[in-house]
């Protein structure tokens, strides 16, 4: 895999070269030799560093990104989510390129499962407007909230985004 190294408010070393790369090696296993891979190291400021992974691979592309106080760190973060994203889209992308993208000896049956529904829950929606439907969220402590919205009479979801602020899906028929 070729390895390609961008850096933004920072001057790499050979140090942190040598630990990326050897860490990044760890991912050729999956990919074929014609892959690209591109690491972004961003200083945001004093106490925060950036990280961004992207492998690029038969017009495909795999993204992770991680937040920690030093490079180090952060590539520690980056390199587990890049495996987890490589097992759960392994059968898609297979099929999507219909050539193997993945070396078929590095994957056992045991650790992929499919996923199956194991429960069903029925609720009547009530009508409300968005304020309300934000009170009901945040009472209920979950990570999103199907209500009916009063105005529109859609049914719409509010969700916890990772940076911790509220999305909406507002769906168009």
């Amino acid at each position: 895999m070729r390895i390609e190294l961008v850096a933004k408010n920072y001057q790499v070393n050979e140090k942190i070269d040598s630990v990326i790369a050897k860490k990044v090696a760890k991912l050729d296993k999956y990919f074929e030799e014609d892959s690209k891979c591109r690491i972004y190291l961003k200083k945001e400021n004093a106490r925060t560093c950036k990280l961004e992974v992207e492998v690029n691979y038969k017009n495909n592309m795999l993204r992770a990104q991680g937040y920690a106080e030093n490079f180090y760190d952060a590539i520690d973060l980056v390199i587990p989510k890049l495996e987890k994203q490589i097992y759960k889209h392994r059968s898609k992308l297979e099929k999507q390129l219909k050539q193997n993208a993945f070396k078929e000896e590095m994957f056992s049956t045991e650790e992929l499962r499919p996923l199956k529904l194991v429960k069903t829950k029925k609720f009547k929606l009530l009508p409300m407007d968005l304020a309300e439907a934000m009170e009901e969220f945040e009472m209920l402590g979950h990570t999103f909230y199907v209500f009916l919205d009063k105005n529109s009479g859609k049914v719409k979801v509010l969700y916890l985004r990772d940076d911790g602020d509220l999305g909406l899906i507002d769906p168009e028929i």
